[in-house]
């Protein structure tokens, strides 16, 4: 019987002496192993070998893709004839759905930098020629050219860029796009509404 429990004991110890060996010879079974070592893409790399393969991937959504909660495309295209028919597009948005104070945010964001918080054309890239800008950015208020400038004429030309003015497109949606026009053109009313005001008060003061 003591024979017994000194086996017992020694294949006990054998035993656990053999579970604690860390190394480990068998790497078990992934259930899904194409998710458990998925294949690695770099974004920016050469998509040279996915094409080897048959597959093209240029990373650019499918012409016409709309993001979601993201307002209709915009039809006309990036050409003088678009350029010419915008000027008859309308905003899509009514007067009272639009938040000015946010239209303000997007505007100093996107566009201020350029045109200046009081949309004059002196921002910090102009700076009254000090800036790193070599061209003065179109005054928004004054300059008789955007002063006068369609709504539509406008978004066309944020959404495409104008000149030396890159698109937005990227930078802000539809929406946004719409609610910057609107801030400008806010702006623009009150300039040509504060501007006879002046004029009249220059005429009858005496001198």
């Amino acid at each position: 019987m003591k024979k017994i429990w000194i086996i017992t004991g020694c294949m006990a110890l054998m035993a656990v002496m053999v579970s604690c060996n860390n190394t480990r010879r068998n790497p078990g079974r992934a259930y899904m192993p194409d998710m458990a070592y998925s294949r690695a893409y770099e974004t920016y790399s050469s998509t040279e070998n996915l094409k080897e393969k048959g597959i093209y991937y240029t990373s650019m959504p499918v012409e016409g893709t709309l993001a979601r909660g993201d307002m209709a495309g915009y039809s006309l295209k990036n050409d003088s004839s678009g350029y010419v028919q915008s000027a008859a597009i309308k905003s899509p948005l009514s007067a009272d759905s639009i938040d000015l104070k946010e239209a303000e945010r997007l505007y100093l964001i996107n566009c201020a930098i350029c045109h200046g918080t009081k949309l004059d054309g002196n921002g910090p890239l102009w700076n009254n020629g000090d800036g790193p800008y070599p061209v003065a950015p179109r005054n928004l208020i004054t300059d008789p050219i955007t002063a006068n400038m369609a709504e539509g004429t406008m978004f066309h030309s944020v959404t495409y860029g104008r000149n030396s003015m890159g698109s937005y497109a990227a930078q802000l949606t539809t929406k946004q796009r719409w609610e910057v026009v609107a801030y400008i053109k806010s702006k623009q009313g009150s300039a040509s509404a504060a501007k006879p005001a002046a004029d009249t008060a220059t005429a009858v003061t005496p001198k």
